[in-house]
């Protein structure tokens, strides 16, 4: 192996055998971790919620919904797999705090930028111009980020808590999808944009210090081994997932499924002129998809969905299919909420399925490369596919664009499940 980090000392903590339900927050760097991530993950949502909104109520276009997730994709494409390779040369923690420092400088300056004061001074296009710059740094600066969170995890607790601690991962950035969205639309109500982004601000500075409280793990790097030049370096994570077919096929399906599923990004849409729900009924409708993935995530830290993994993924990716296109049809709140609810228990279920797998397969020294190369096809499915919800919905209008991509969902579902048979028989635990 060209290098090596400390795994966690057992005497960091007292794991219990059998099903604890609680091993992994038994550790308490991994507690800080993810306590940083979940509040990351409120100031994140409740930033875009709020910046999306108000974009939305200045212009009535969809399509601005979308570059907003097109600006940021783009620089964390870009950037992701060289920041996996990044985190498995360098202190991860160090990484993980320069990069967080940069995103609450970016944050900092839309708030300035967004003040009435300063957008005064600005055409809408130059305002929008602004945004989506900011926007594009800090996915930048997240493509340093997400791979060193994610490679961090696993030196955090032993190996035969993974699943756990997969499970108490997705845990808290569902959490933090509940909160943040449901937040965002009162905050918004109550303080408008300029109060919410100084609570964004404060809840990004929290959670870099509880990133700061994980000690440094400096990377060793074998003397023995010659050292990689960088193509060679990310070569051999790409080289890894394709070589790996059930780690291929289980980011391409969240790859395709979000990319064409997705209704978050246009959610603003279905507020304003479908449901006429307002700002209060935009954060229930972001919230409702997380508040359905935490309670089952909850139910997976107790019975892991690991037991016949693949079956699992494909059934709980069909089933985000169907609760897509049920949403698409609804023009009831109660049902659309209850949709959207359903979409986020399946699609959790593959959170930790894909987790799993993530942290079991790749060796240390390569696992942040190959998370890398999952923070890629995550932030395509996501920000592209946010980008692409936007822009199907200023062409065939909001409901119809949301029916194609829940069908298009089920039939990549159906394409993978008939090419994919011999991955039924692997098991993870």
């Amino acid at each position: 192996m060209p290098s090596s980090e400390s795994s966690p000392s057992p005497a960091t903590a007292e794991p219990l055998a059998g099903k604890d339900a609680f091993a992994a927050l038994r550790f308490p760097e991994f507690r800080n971790l993810i306590t940083g991530s979940f509040l990351f993950t409120i100031a994140l949502l409740i930033q875009e919620v709020a910046i999306s909104y108000e974009l939305y109520r200045v212009t009535h276009d969809p399509l601005v919904l979308g570059l907003i997730g097109l600006a940021e994709a783009i620089p964390f494409i870009a950037l992701a797999l060289f920041g996996g390779h990044v985190a498995d040369r360098y202190d991860k923690r160090r990484i993980m705090l320069i990069a967080l420092a940069g995103i609450i400088a970016g944050s900092a300056v839309l708030l300035w930028m967004l003040h009435p004061s300063a957008r005064g001074q600005l055409s809408q296009t130059a305002l929008l111009g602004v945004v989506y710059g900011v926007i594009a740094a800090l996915g930048l600066a997240r493509g340093f980020l997400t791979p060193a969170v994610g490679s961090l995890k696993a030196f955090l607790v032993p190996r035969e808590h993974y699943p756990n601690s997969s499970a108490w991962s997705s845990t808290a950035w569902q959490a933090g999808g509940i909160l943040g969205p449901v937040s965002a639309g009162f905050l918004y109500a109550a303080f408008q944009l300029s109060g919410t982004l100084i609570i964004v601000l404060v809840l990004q500075v929290i959670a870099w210090l509880m990133f700061s409280r994980i000690k440094p793990r400096p990377v060793v790097h074998d003397a023995s081994q010659p050292r990689e030049s960088l193509s060679q370096s990310l070569g051999e994570g790409i080289r890894f997932v394709f070589g790996s077919p059930i780690i291929l096929y289980s980011i391409s399906l969240d790859l395709f499924s979000v990319l064409f599923g997705g209704v978050v990004a246009i959610l603003p849409v279905f507020a304003e002129d479908v449901l006429h729900v307002g700002a209060e009924g935009l954060g229930i409708l972001r919230a409702a998809p997380a508040v359905g993935a935490m309670l089952t995530v909850l139910a997976c830290t107790r019975f892991p969905p690991t037991q016949n993994a693949w079956r699992n993924l494909l059934i709980a990716v069909a089933g985000f299919g169907v609760s897509v296109l049920v949403f698409g049809v609804s023009r009831l709140f109660w049902l659309s909420a209850l949709a959207l609810f359903c979409s986020g228990a399946f699609d959790s279920i593959s959170v930790v399925i894909r987790g799993t797998i993530l942290q079991v397969l790749p060796p240390d020294h390569l696992r942040g490369r190959v998370l890398a190369v999952n923070s890629i096809f995550i932030s395509s499915s996501n920000e592209v596919g946010a980008f692409q919800a936007g822009l199907s919905a200023s062409i065939f209008g909001a409901t119809r664009s949301v029916l194609i991509g829940g069908t298009i969902t089920l039939l990549i579902v159906s394409y993978v499940w008939r090419r994919s048979r011999a991955l039924f028989s692997v098991r993870l635990t």
